[in-house]
């Protein structure tokens, strides 16, 4: 009864949406709204065997539905920079705009590992490679405006006030699967919180969420990083969790709603703005996160804000 549903009945007709991880849980969820709205939805996710499946099902779902939008499948490995600089690419070379980009995948709970590049694996799926995604992608966005770009943060965040950027494949403290996860899910919303002032007068804006407890695939590590028997005793709560089309209704608030096309930077829970932890709100913080997220995940100087081509490893460019 407490559980709030997004109420707009807004059209996403000629509208192009980006997901990230929408292969399943609340972000195959969004999709589905956001396609049954007229959306051009495209799922980025890392199997695109799975993402394709969804993208059947999602057609099925939507196929008696007047005015539905077209669902495609592009590969996004969040785990390599390289894999998120040739999906910006791809996106870029076929989409004229982009005009809602989600970003929903994650890692959660998870063993300790590393990245391709080097992250922790939870901070740098849940973060670096989202924030590379969206900068690579902003030039785009900004042409597309009025946009929006929102971050799947967690109510998680509250655990750990502390991201060490200078220990990001966790070398020198011991590993909890806990913190590393609150971390990330931390950086997600400072990085919302930093776009938001740096977008100001674009006409883009940004949102952080917490969907809530849901039942999805997220936990499937919990045995391997936790204890033998975690991941039943999570199946178990999960059947006081909400499905994943519930959960994914604080995201379709935050990409259609007209009562906050004006927000920006915010945090939102169940519909709703929320107030997040003390160390989400901090504006130094915010801002050290990108600076340093910018020199770890290689942008150099390039400016997505004003940049007309778009940086690659090998110091090439391509023009959008």
């Amino acid at each position: 009864m407490l559980r709030r549903k997004c109420r707009s009945k807004a059209r996403l007709d000629g509208k192009t949406v980006v997901i990230t991880g929408a292969n399943t849980g609340i972000g195959k969820g969004a999709a589905l709204d956001l396609a049954s709205r007229g959306g051009r939805v495209i799922l980025a996710c890392r199997d695109l065997k799975r993402a394709q499946d969804a993208a059947d099902d999602i057609r099925k779902q939507t196929s008696g539905i007047e005015g539905a939008g077209e669902v495609l499948v592009v590969r996004l490995d969040l785990a390599s920079l390289a894999s998120v600089r040739e999906c910006a690419q791809l996106l870029l070379r076929t989409e004229k705009h982009i005009h809602i980009l989600v970003n929903n995948a994650g890692m959660c709970f998870c063993p300790k590992g590393l990245t391709e590049d080097g992250f922790e694996t939870q901070l740098g799926v849940n973060h670096f490679g989202h924030f590379l995604f969206t900068c690579l992608l902003l030039p785009r966005i900004i042409q597309s405006a009025p946009a929006r770009i929102i971050m799947v943060s967690s109510s998680f965040h509250h655990m750990d006030p502390d991201i060490p950027l200078d220990d990001v494949a966790w070398e020198n403290r011991p590993y909890s699967t806990f913190k590393a996860y609150s971390q990330s899910k931390l950086a997600n919303i400072l990085f919302a919180k930093e776009l938001a002032v740096r977008l100001q007068g674009t006409g883009v804006t940004t949102y952080a969420l917490n969907p809530g407890r849901v039942k999805t695939e997220a936990l499937r590590y919990a045995d391997d990083s936790m204890f033998r028997g975690a991941t039943r005793i999570f199946g178990i709560i999960g059947f006081m969790s909400m499905t994943p089309l519930q959960g994914a209704q604080t995201i379709v608030y935050c990409a259609v709603d007209e009562k906050v096309a004006e927000e920006s930077g915010l945090y939102y829970s169940n519909c709703r703005k929320d107030t997040p932890s003390r160390a989400a709100r901090d504006p130094v913080r915010a801002q050290r996160l990108w600076e340093a997220s910018a020199r770890l995940v290689g942008l150099g100087d390039w400016d997505p804000f004003t940049a007309e081509v778009l940086p690659s490893d090998s110091g090439e460019v391509t023009k959008f």
